[in-house]
């Protein structure tokens, strides 16, 4: 299959070069795009007018096969220039707009679809700004923005055949809106999953913190985190989404917590302070990774055992210099890093998160977000030696219940299967 990227755009209510390559939530408009849609298109077909080199250039280091075709004629309409793909595409093809930003969720429904992908529950873009479809009979029965009744927003996200270009327009600006009215294509409703239309100053903003918004893991994060941490964090991943790498921000977060560590040796609240800092950023690399479509197992991987190492050396040093906390200090440190692994070594021998396979795991208090704010609480208090009774008694028995809770599961998947 192949697909369609109008891209002759010029952006003039954004004042940039080309709208496709402008950074949405850490990757280009038009890399997302190829990226989300390359394990269904074998083929992209570009349609750019006069900023067709820099996109050329652009795309050239994607590795996808593609072509540009230069549309010298833009001001005709985005209609016209998917009319001039009529000899490139196959009898079902792909057509996205070069100023749409998808979710992974969306394509993956969208993909399946078959004409014009319409959304119901629009939550993401502007209702005013939006182009309205009228369904009828299953079929486009009307499409515009200053529609008045409409049963779903124009995503921007078509699976066409040929038989579009049969279409007879005597007009001198034709848009895709004219062309799937005239046509009468089938609508597929994809609702409510996250997608935006980026048009303005504003757009570009508001599309960044969502997209950040909408990568937040779906499981495995703990109260602090879910009601807490993330509310910071996805505004401060939203602002650094363009300028920084996961890996980088990975490394920043890193480098707080050992700070911690250290102003721990002068000053325990300022250090408990610092640490639940470094908590907080701790989920950015994540959001940024995932809202960048830069995930990788090695990423995640470094990030867990960076962790660990923050962990260890901010007990450490409470413990150093807490003498009197050395006991319950040893089993919150051994309890601290086998709440860790007993989940890890669950996803190594079973192929699948613990969180998302059982879902009782996620309320069992002791997750790492959970024990650095208790430790932040208690250091704020000076109340170091209660704080290590507390944090070994909180993961030693998680540890026991997830031993517990991980063994009455698999047998009852056991005995169902038999029966």
């Amino acid at each position: 299959m192949k697909a369609v990227i109008l891209a002759a755009g010029i952006g003039s209510r954004l004042g940039v070069t080309a709208k496709p390559l402008l950074k949405v939530g850490g990757i280009e408009i038009i890399a997302r795009t190829m990226k989300l849609l390359s394990p269904y298109v074998d083929e992209f077909i570009i349609v750019a007018s006069k900023f067709w080199k820099e996109i050329d250039e652009f795309v050239q280091k994607s590795g996808y096969k593609y072509k540009i075709l230069v549309n010298d004629k833009p001001e005709k309409g985005n209609g016209y220039s998917l009319l001039l793909t009529k000899d490139l595409v196959d009898d079902n093809f792909v057509l996205v707009m070069g100023d749409h930003v998808y979710s992974e969720e969306f394509v993956k429904s969208a993909i399946l679809g078959e004409g014009i992908i319409v959304d119901a529950n629009a939550r993401y873009v502007n209702l005013s700004e939006a182009t309205k479809v009228k369904v009828k009979n299953g079929r486009v029965w009307d499409v515009g923005k200053d529609l008045e009744e409409f049963d779903g927003i124009d995503t921007g996200f078509f699976i066409l055949t040929k038989n579009v270009f049969n279409v007879k327009l005597e007009k001198e600006v034709i848009s895709v809106s004219d062309i799937v009215r005239e046509a009468k294509i089938p609508v597929t409703f994809v609702n409510g999953l996250f997608w935006i239309d980026i048009d303005t100053k504003d757009d570009l903003k508001r599309a960044n913190f969502l997209i950040v918004k909408n990568s937040v893991k779906g499981v495995g994060d703990g109260i602090v985190s879910r009601h807490f941490n993330r509310k910071i964090s996805t505004r401060i991943s939203a602002f650094l989404v363009n300028k920084l790498t996961p890996n980088q921000m990975t490394a920043i977060s890193f480098l707080v917590g050992i700070a911690s560590a250290l102003v721990a040796f002068i000053d325990i609240r300022l250090g408990g302070l610092i640490y639940q800092l470094s908590s907080i950023l701790d989920g950015c690399d994540g959001e940024i990774a995932r809202a960048s479509l830069k995930t990788s197992k090695l990423g995640g991987y470094i990030d867990s055992m960076l962790d660990r190492f923050v962990d260890f050396i901010f007990l450490a040093v409470l413990a150093i210099t807490h003498p009197i906390t050395l006991i319950p200090a040893l089993f919150a440190i051994f309890g601290s890093v086998m709440v860790s692994y007993s989940t890890e070594k669950y996803r190594a021998d079973f192929h699948e998160n613990v969180y998302a396979k059982i879902p009782k795991m996620r309320y069992l208090l002791g997750k790492r977000d959970e024990r650095i704010f208790i430790i932040m609480i208690f250091c704020l208090l000076g109340l170091v030696y209660e704080m290590f009774v507390i944090i070994a008694l909180l993961t030693n028995i998680r540890v026991m219940l997830t031993m517990h809770i991980v063994s009455k599961a698999k047998r009852c998947l056991a005995n169902s299967e038999k029966s």
